[in-house]
């Protein structure tokens, strides 16, 4: 008896059992070790030198998901190609208020950039960013007309004067011979171009970034962790369960005052397990994509842009094709995609179980309406995964028609994870683009989506910082160090021509860039 009593005393020890405590407290915990975790963790070093910082990344090296070169187009998304950044409206006009807010948005992520290399923390800026002019280029009289009164309609924000448009294939060849070369000469074209394009190298800013903090003893690194759990402490805190992937999945925790999951297709599960409010009802779509590359450098030699077409009839705003001049680890390479592929994981290096895990009784209404509603979505991706490598290379000979199969390879990039939301209209809706979520006392933050993200992480740092920090945002010392980190914060490019000249030539400068000053009477043309 005196055994069985003291074996039930054991367990009950047991079950009341505190969870360890956590190893240490620290300001600011950043999950994920991509561009989005680099640019905010820089941003509040610079802001608050004094603050412990922890990066948790489960992989064994940083920026080897979305942010790794190899897993995305590597385009400055600054909306002069795009032409899904400005709808046909329903009267024939050209809506480009989604294009100027991308435009804006990534000469704010140049100026970071620029402030970086300044600083010393960004070195060698052609090792990440280099100038290759952005092209639209379109056939048929329909998108001939459709591209006419786009570059029309652009002209009216400063961030676009001084991009060209030509009709003439004399002229265009001259711009991109890979594209009109073996064209009909009876086909009617047209394009437009902007010269201060750029190609950029997410993973090489990634790394830069994080190597300059954690040469701070106020920074820690750590690899191969992954984060486990979160759960709200009653002080407004943050306790963080990590496994250790490198030592047999041993568990610590750390609490933390502020917590950013900047896990890319990973947010929305590690979002779900704060259990804030404000998580509720976001689901996500997981889409993935291939493209062709050569390294040919007799080919490469001859194409110098981003090329960007319009998508066929039907297809979602992530597939419009483009055949992109890119430079990786000084090695200039062209890629011609995306070619859509599907899984359920979330990651790249995620599970197959991804999707269905992070489903619940908040998310599945909203997930099952988005979907009733992009049926055309579903038709194109099994479209899409029906391809065979011929079908491949008759798409890309719309864009390259002399293009040789033997110079062309497939190769599979990252995974990409769609914001899927509560609407209350429709149920659901499945959203492009990426969202800031954030606790309503600011003690946790969370980004979802994709594209145009790296290229604009910056400024979407920018909105992390005001929805979290509010108060310090606003206050003098916070704004004066944001006023030099980024020239133009507080103000807008859009319609004023000087300003944007003068933040252009001091960005370009720095970033070895090409700058185009833009003469009043020029931009009237």
């Amino acid at each position: 008896m005196k055994k069985l009593l003291l074996g039930f005393i054991c367990l009950a020890m047991l079950g009341c059992a505190k969870q360890p405590e956590p190893e240490k407290t620290v300001d600011v915990v950043l999950i994920g070790a991509g561009i989005m975790s680099a640019s905010l963790g820089t941003y509040l070093h610079e802001l608050e030198p004094g603050w412990t910082l922890d990066i948790y990344e489960r992989l064994d090296q940083v920026a080897a998901e979305s942010s790794n070169p190899w897993n995305n187009a590597g385009t400055g998304h600054s909306a002069f190609c795009e032409l899904n950044y400005t709808p046909e409206t329903a009267d024939g006009g050209i809506d480009i208020s989604k294009a100027i807010g991308i435009a804006e948005s990534f000469e704010i992520s140049k100026q970071f950039w620029a402030y970086q290399v300044e600083r010393g923390v960004l070195s060698e800026p052609r090792s990440f960013i280099n100038a290759v002019p952005h092209m639209s280029f379109v056939w048929g009289d329909d998108n001939v007309a459709f591209l006419k009164k786009r570059h029309a309609a652009l002209q009216h924000s400063a961030l676009f004067r001084g991009m060209e448009y030509s009709e003439d294939h004399a002229r265009i060849a001259q711009w991109v011979p890979l594209a009109m070369n073996g064209r009909a000469a009876d086909q009617k074209v047209a394009a437009t171009r902007m010269s201060i394009g750029t190609d950029v190298n997410f993973g090489e800013i990634t790394r830069q970034l994080i190597d300059s903090l954690s040469r701070s003893d106020k920074v820690r690194l750590k690899l191969k962790h992954e984060v486990r759990d979160l759960q709200r402490n009653d002080d407004g805190t943050w306790t963080v369960t990590l496994a250790d992937l490198g030592n047999n999945e041993a568990e610590s925790r750390v609490k933390a005052r502020f917590v950013f999951i900047g896990a890319g297709g990973g947010a929305l599960k590690l979002l779900q397990k704060s259990g804030i409010p404000e998580a509720e009802g976001y689901a996500g779509f997981p889409v993935g994509g291939q493209f062709l590359v050569t390294r040919n450098p007799d080919v490469v030699a001859q194409h110098q842009a981003k090329l960007y077409g319009k998508a066929s009839v039907g297809s979602p705003p992530m597939s419009v094709p483009h055949l992109d001049t890119r430079v990786i680890d000084g090695q200039k390479v062209l890629l011609f995609g995306p070619f859509a592929t599907f899984s359920t994981k979330s990651l790249k290096n995620g599970s197959l179980l991804d999707m269905f895990s992070a489903l619940t009784t908040d998310n599945i209404g909203p997930m099952t309406h988005a979907g009733l509603d992009n049926l055309p979505l579903s038709t194109y991706l099994m479209g899409q995964l029906m391809l065979s490598q011929a079908d491949r290379m008759h798409e890309l000979r719309e864009y390259f028609p002399d293009a040789k199969d033997e110079d062309w390879e497939l190769l599979t990039a990252g995974q990409r994870v769609q914001v899927i939301k509560k609407d209350a209209d429709k149920g659901g809706i499945l959203q492009f683009g990426t969202e800031v979520v954030a606790s309503a006392d600011g003690s946790i933050a969370a980004l979802l989506g994709a594209s145009p993200g790296a290229s604009t992480a910056a400024p979407i740092m920018l909105n992390v910082l005001e929805k979290t920090f509010g108060d310090k945002v606003r206050s003098p010392e916070w704004q004066a160090r944001l006023k030099a980190i980024i020239p133009s914060y507080g103000r807008k490019l859009n319609d004023d021509l000087a300003l944007t000249n003068e933040i252009r030539a001091w960005s370009s400068a720095r970033l070895q860039l090409e700058y185009v000053k833009v003469e009043p009477e020029l931009a009237r043309q």
